[in-house]
């Protein structure tokens, strides 16, 4: 028997390992990448816009971001909205462009990094054990229903810890990926 239960508990471990990993992408490994600026907010005629959908982001340099807005009057906005941010860099207005150049991480502020991503991948882990928590009780409910006998509902209790052993391992991995990527800057 195919259960729904399990179905739905996929699809939820994998959203919360895709916002784990767009969690990644935002974490500074020491090299510039475009996704340090996803979360940054532009107040925009009073309205807080993504700074990407304001400008276009290039990388002409491994260590330096470009930001090119689309509208040169919101360079200022854009650029306060940078300092404000958590990102922890400091931007180069010329007047057209910003640039943010990533200062070289030293190793103290590199194992920092590696907690936070340590961090991330616990709250990921704690998010993908909820949702086996919410699938175990699911099925206890079946079972206590009538709509699934005691034998199936261990078998699918089974498979659930099957699938949350995946995603943590996957989690795990993505985690000790980026922390190497940290380590060797």
């Amino acid at each position: 028997m195919n259960n729904e239960t399990i179905a739905k508990a996929k699809r939820n471990m994998n959203k919360s390992i895709e916002v784990y990993q767009s969690n990644l992408a935002t974490v500074r490994a020491g090299v510039a990448n475009a996704s340090l600026l996803d979360r940054v907010m532009v107040e925009y005629y009073g309205v807080p816009t993504p700074l990407v959908q304001m400008a276009g982001i290039t990388i002409p340099e491994p260590r330096v971001l470009m930001i090119t807005p689309y509208d040169k009057s919101s360079l200022n906005d854009i650029e306060h909205a940078i300092l404000a941010s958590d990102l922890g860099l400091t931007p180069a207005n010329d007047g057209n462009v910003i640039r943010l150049i990533i200062p070289q991480l030293t190793g103290e502020r590199r194992q920092e990094i590696a907690k936070e991503v340590g961090k991330l991948a616990e709250e990921a882990k704690i998010a993908v054990r909820n949702v086996r928590q919410e699938a175990m009780k699911a099925l206890k409910k079946q079972e206590k229903d009538g709509e699934i006998t005691e034998d199936e509902e261990r078998r699918l209790e089974k498979e659930v810890q099957k699938v949350t052993d995946e995603s943590t391992k996957k989690i795990d991995q993505m985690a000790d990926n980026k922390r190497k990527e940290i380590i060797q800057g």
